[in-house]
């Protein structure tokens, strides 16, 4: 049997973005390009960057590099990350830090970094002042520098991206909590589902419908079209995660989904693409057999290849045991919550019409 490869780390983009700031730094003070820049991480160890350009325009070094995102299949991926600096006004302030083109502005509540301001987070705001400090102590010039970071696809890039959602408009953010990428980043993931739900709290909602994807999510929308965009979140396999956070910020929980995912949730399966087909079937066929006195369903359920194929036994004959699953999802979702919220489970058919809700007595 073949060995399977491990998955190659790469940097985020706020390490690409520090790695822009000390090519441009280096040759602002020293006159010197380097073709190379080490960047240390916020957690340990560091990682070496060639330059993409760097060279000065006027008075201003402007350097590039190209994000290295390792195996993880992100957006930014490749992307040209730059840094422009300038001296600064010897009266103003050591280091004044902005977003120029490609980079994404905070218009919405709720995010790490305050409306009107530029989406840098905190992580790269920190590498970006220590990696000036340490240029500073090297070469004795205290000068006060003005530092702009671009991104020069970056407003083509956020389209495909949650950004515009989550108020972030104009283009990506400069994220990384400790400038590791690592591939598939589940850490990432539920990151922008903390942010989700704090944005839709921001702006006065009192509930977030958590569907698990596009699809889903679409038929939510036709199912709540008086709520705005942010109040929906996809929050994907992550379900523990997601309802412990929405539990943290008071906000109301419906869950809209289909069937499969549902009876992962009703099990009380906390990450739900882990879990394994026939140990949901065989929970399914124990509650139908439970509720209903048919010997024949029961095995048809047991030995479905799929939840779909399951759905399809119990949609006529049993819609009552879709309504017990979407009750003990949102059972689940309420128990992850830590309780104090109300939880409610929508369940769709492959059309999108709502199946059972759990806030209504099946018919």
């Amino acid at each position: 049997m073949a060995k399977k490869r491990t998955l190659r780390s790469g940097f985020t983009t706020g390490t690409a973005a520090t790695a822009a700031v000390t090519g441009a730094v280096n040759l602002l003070l020293t006159g010197v390009c380097p073709e190379c820049v080490r960047v240390p991480f916020l957690s340990e160890g560091h990682v070496d960057i060639p330059l993409v350009s760097c060279g000065m325009e006027g008075e201003v070094a402007v350097c590039t590099v190209m994000k290295d995102g390792g195996d993880d299949p992100d957006i930014t991926r490749h992307a040209i990350i730059g840094a422009r600096v300038r001296r600064g006004d010897s009266a103003g302030a050591a280091l004044v830090l902005t977003g120029g083109e490609g980079v994404g502005r905070v218009t919405r509540p709720g995010l790490e970094v305050p409306v009107g301001k530029a989406a840098i987070n905190s992580g790269p705001v920190k590498m970006i002042h220590r990696a000036v400090e340490v240029l500073r102590l090297e070469t004795g010039d205290e000068s006060p520098l003005e530092i702009e970071i671009f991104v020069p696809e970056g407003e083509v890039m956020a389209e495909k991206t949650l950004n515009k959602r989550l108020g972030i408009e104009g283009g990506i953010s400069i994220l990384g909590t400790t400038g590791v990428e690592r591939p598939l980043s589940h850490e990432a993931y539920e990151a922008t589902v903390r942010s989700s739900i704090k944005v839709a709290k921001a702006i006065g909602g009192h509930s977030v419908v958590c569907t698990t994807g596009r699809r889903s999510e679409r038929f939510a929308m036709e199912v709540f079209p008086e709520l705005s965009e942010p109040c929906f979140v996809q929050i994907g396999d992550f379900f523990k995660s997601s309802m412990e956070t929405a539990g943290a910020e008071s906000m109301d929980v419906v869950l809209a989904i289909f069937f499969g995912k549902a009876v992962k949730m009703a099990a009380g399966i906390p990450h739900t693409h882990a879990a394994k087909s026939d140990l949901n079937l065989r929970f399914l066929a124990d509650l139908v057999e439970e509720m209903v006195d048919d010997v024949e369903l029961v095995n048809n359920v047991a030995h479905s290849n799929t939840a779909r194929e399951a759905f399809t036994w119990l949609e006529g004959p049993c819609p009552e045991v879709i309504a017990r699953v979407g009750e003990l999802a949102a059972a689940s979702a309420s128990r992850f919550a830590g309780g104090g919220i109300n939880t409610r489970c929508l369940i769709f058919d492959f059309d999108g019409n709502v199946a059972s809700d759990s806030m209504k007595e099946p018919s």
